[in-house]
């Protein structure tokens, strides 16, 4: 293993060139390093690229005519090209780690070595630019052809200065497909309730992109290794009660969508589909999700044993129960070809699937005598279920006519 690895010259990016170029040409070192790296090394489009350097974060900010303080207390200065930013971070030494996520102090340093030294995975701990080729102090290189997730030195040490890196390694592994070494596994396992230290915010972005990954069957890992009983230990005690694999087999054929993975992973939650929707959307919710997400998931939830009819009268009156917002998920859930194809003709034939949709609205049945408030809108829906049943009556002549019979 050496610093220097000789490999074919890896493309970068204009402005990263331009970044590393103009860093060098003013007498300091600099890399892109990270995730970018590893990335392009395997043939994937990097997300974004980090560029760490042996200038300090005045000296970045003296050679780019635009910067931004992004994470200046930590070495981070956010160089802006053509309206894109590019984080240009100084070599450092993290120093205590007291909260299980963030160090007390950082140290500047002048050695590269140093400052890859902190990183979690070693195939995250790579670093390059065009002179010096690829620098891999750690066998990033030998790990990603092994197709294994290893961490920076002693395990234990880099899970107890951040207890999110737990959850990382398993979340790489899904996108990756690659396996996670034993002594990585054994300190996952042993620190498993650090992770209660971390913000949920963080630990749903993580889970997120593991369940919308390649390989979201990893997901049993959080649930072998210990993670998930510390987070969401209500969740752990009904995975050990289902059919656990019947879900992970299915989290495989469903959509790479995050409502889709999410109603897939939750349906481990028994009950009575209120019970489900309620107790979906209490794990959501202690997740810190959006509403939207929240919302569609527990729903889904509810209704996701719904037999869906393929009699048109039934099948309208079961869109207005469960919800059209919803509808297009369920069928992709249940693969409900003959009902999508169904509900896909109804659509093309106009039919009247909401209040909203109805010929006439509430100022109309205000104007044509109904009492303004609640009679209303039980006129409305009454309406509705009509057309539901015969969407033929939806005309403004035709609804008004039934609001002067009454």
């Amino acid at each position: 293993m050496s610093e220097r690895t000789e490999l074919p010259v890896m493309k970068l990016p204009e402005h990263v060139e331009y970044i590393i170029g103009n860093l060098m040409e003013h007498g300091y070192e600099a890399y892109a390093v990270g995730g970018c790296v590893r990335d392009t090394l395997l043939g994937r489009t990097p997300g974004d690229w980090d560029i760490t350097t042996s200038a300090s974060p005045d000296e970045v900010k003296r050679i780019f005519r635009r910067t931004i303080d992004t994470g200046i207390e930590h070495g981070t200065v956010t160089v802006m090209l053509d309206k894109c930013g590019y984080e240009v971070t100084t070599y450092r030494i993290d120093g205590e780690y007291e909260d299980g996520r963030h160090p007390k102090s950082v140290e500047f340093t002048k050695n590269l070595v140093e400052d890859l030294k902190r990183r979690d995975f070693t195939i995250n701990a790579m670093a390059y630019n065009h002179q010096t080729g690829l620098v891999d102090v750690f066998d990033g290189i030998g790990d990603l052809k092994r197709k294994r997730i290893r961490c920076v030195g002693e395990a234990k040490e880099r899970f107890t200065e951040d207890a999110l890196r737990m959850l990382r390694a398993v979340r790489f592994a899904a996108q990756l497909g690659f396996t996670i070494e034993e002594s990585t596994l054994d300190a996952i396992r042993a620190l498993a309730p650090n992770l209660s230290k971390i913000s949920r915010e963080r630990i749903q972005a993580e889970l997120t992109k593991l369940l919308v990954s390649a390989h979201p069957q990893m997901v049993e890992k959080i649930f072998s290794l210990g993670l998930a009983k510390q987070v969401l230990p209500e969740l752990a005690v009904y995975y050990e009660q289902s059919d656990a694999q019947d879900m992970l087999h299915r989290l495989v054929r469903t959509e790479a969508d995050p409502i889709l993975r999410y109603t897939v992973f939750l349906s481990i939650v028994e009950g009575t589909p209120q019970e489900r929707r309620e107790k979906t959307r209490g794990f959501l919710r202690e997740l810190r999700f959006d509403n939207h997400t929240t919302d569609f998931v527990s729903r889904l939830s509810e209704h996701r044993d719904a037999a869906l009819s393929l009699d048109k009268p039934r099948l309208r009156r079961q869109i207005v129960e469960i919800g059209e917002d919803i509808l297009p998920y369920l069928l992709q859930l249940q693969q409900a070809e003959s009902a999508e194809k169904l509900y896909r003709q109804m659509k093309a034939d106009g039919d009247c699937l909401s209040v909203k949709e109805l010929a006439v609205n509430g100022r109309d049945l205000i104007e044509a005598g109904v009492k303004q408030g609640k009679a209303v809108g039980e006129a409305l829906n009454e309406m509705l279920y009509l057309v539901l049943n015969n969407p033929q009556l939806n005309t403004r002549e035709n609804l008004l006519a039934l609001v002067k019979e009454e």
